[in-house]
């Protein structure tokens, strides 16, 4: 029994032994981290909830009974064909490092074709946060679906379906995908040090640019008069959209550090209080030049703060977040109710004057309030703590997105609208997209 037991603490020592040196070695393999995997996981379902049913409700119940169905049917196209894609080449284009490997030039706009249809990824395959790179895959797929389906709000309720598959598929492989990787993937706007934790430019700007392009060339809708605003038909719908907006935006901001760690819990913190203070400004404003505090303002001050506040979320305090939450409803309800009846465009349920707007007022604001108490130490700050150059970095970034949406969305309309045509016809658009469109009615 003593030799036994001799032997036994024998063969505890080597192991021992042997684990310090692979570990002083630097041979250990990462192990995963099955909190960081459920938290991501998590987020990963909340993110798919600002889609649908989070934009699918918010939009549709802005529009008339008669046009729907059109925006629940467009939001469920996005869900299937860009997931498709996502998985095909989006996530290799994003994220791969083919060109990296290879020292190629290309990797400051396209990561490579070495993840082509997720090759080489395996069940075992970890990333960063030592999760499963399966799920990080999955989580970045969400935000691939909520960015195409925030345009739909601007060409509301004159659209073809087929134009719009099309234009949808083209705009996500050309605009949103190379935006992916430069700002995400190790692009050269990441390598240039701009800031963005969870999508002010890659989803907020890039639609809400886009948007207001589609607005602009697709022409007003038929009844479309300014200072007679087309009445909502379901606004319990509006606000359940904007809940479930609201509820998933945790997941898109907090789980974009991909840990359950300060900085998720920070994001969750920024987020909810940007969001609950410009619900509460736009609400105000509303009833000081409208009479009255209306659920729609609310529900639509509140979607600008959770817009404003994303790029900001893994690097501003409270501070931060009070001034974005005060400051972007302002900026964005003059848009609303000032510019866009003085130029009489078309935004239907203000893609642009929301997104676009609130995606690049919360892109520069990051750079004033980014701060090394979130950040932590040698991490980044902004202007209101003394580093200009990061403001300049940020107003840059911001500058690439608007031109490159822009450029390419005007550039795709051309194209889809000569090859197979994007507006429907007046009678369609007068009677109703969901009867001439589906085939159906929503309300029978």
């Amino acid at each position: 029994m003593r030799y036994l037991a001799g032997r036994r603490a024998a063969v505890t020592a080597l192991t021992a032994l042997l684990s310090t040196t692979a570990a002083l070695a630097g041979t250990a393999e990462p192990v995963l981290d099955s909190g960081n995997t459920a938290w991501m996981i998590v987020a990963t379902v909340l993110v798919l909830l600002m889609s649908i049913p989070g934009i699918a409700l918010f939009y549709g119940g802005l529009v008339r009974q008669k046009n729907v169905l059109s925006v629940l049917m467009q939001t469920m196209l996005i869900v299937g064909v860009v997931s498709i894609l996502w998985v095909a080449i989006g996530y290799t284009w994003a994220f791969g490092t083919g060109f990296k490997d290879s020292g190629s030039p290309l990797f400051a706009v396209m990561g490579g074709f070495d993840k082509a249809f997720l090759s080489g990824i395996t069940t075992s395959t970890l990333t960063t946060g030592n999760i499963p790179e399966l799920t990080f895959v999955m989580f970045q797929c969400m935000f691939a679906l909520i960015t195409p389906a925030l345009i739909l709000g601007a060409f509301a309720e004159r659209i073809k379906f087929s134009g719009y598959m099309v234009f949808i598929i083209l705009w996500t492989v050309i605009a949103y995908f190379p935006m992916a990787h430069w700002v995400w993937g190790g692009g050269f706007l990441q390598e240039m040090g701009a800031i963005d934790f969870a999508g002010g430019t890659v989803v907020h700007i890039n639609a809400g640019i886009s948007a207001l392009v589609m607005a602009l060339m697709i022409g007003k809708r038929e009844d479309y008069r300014v200072g007679h605003p087309i009445t909502p038909h379901n606004i319990t719908f509006v606000f359940m959209g904007m809940s479930f907006l609201w509820l998933g935006w945790f997941g898109f901001n907090a789980g974009s550090g991909l840990a359950a760690d300060g900085i998720a819990a920070n994001a969750f913190l920024v987020t909810h209080i940007a969001t609950a203070t410009a619900a509460v400004v736009w609400m105000a404003i509303d009833w000081l030049c409208n009479k009255k505090p209306t659920t729609v303002g609310a529900c639509t001050g509140a979607v600008a703060g959770l817009v404003a506040i994303t790029p900001a979320a893994g690097s501003t305090d409270l501070l931060g977040a009070f001034i974005i939450g005060l400051v972007t409803p302002i900026v964005c309800f003059f848009m609303v109710a000032v510019v866009k009846p003085k130029y009489k465009y078309d935004d239907a349920l203000d893609a642009f004057g929301v997104h676009g707007i609130g995606g690049i007022v919360g892109s520069i604001l990051t750079g004033v309030f980014a701060t090394q108490a979130v950040t932590g130490e040698g991490g980044v700050e902004g202007a209101l703590y003394g580093d200009w150059h990061q403001l300049g970095v940020q107003l840059v970034a911001t500058l690439v997105s608007v031109v490159f949406s822009a450029v390419v969305t005007f550039i795709l309309y051309k194209i889809v609208d000569k090859t197979i045509g994007i507006r429907v016809d007046k009678r369609v658009e007068e009677e109703g997209l969901d009867i001439y469109e589906h085939g159906e009615s929503a309300y029978n």
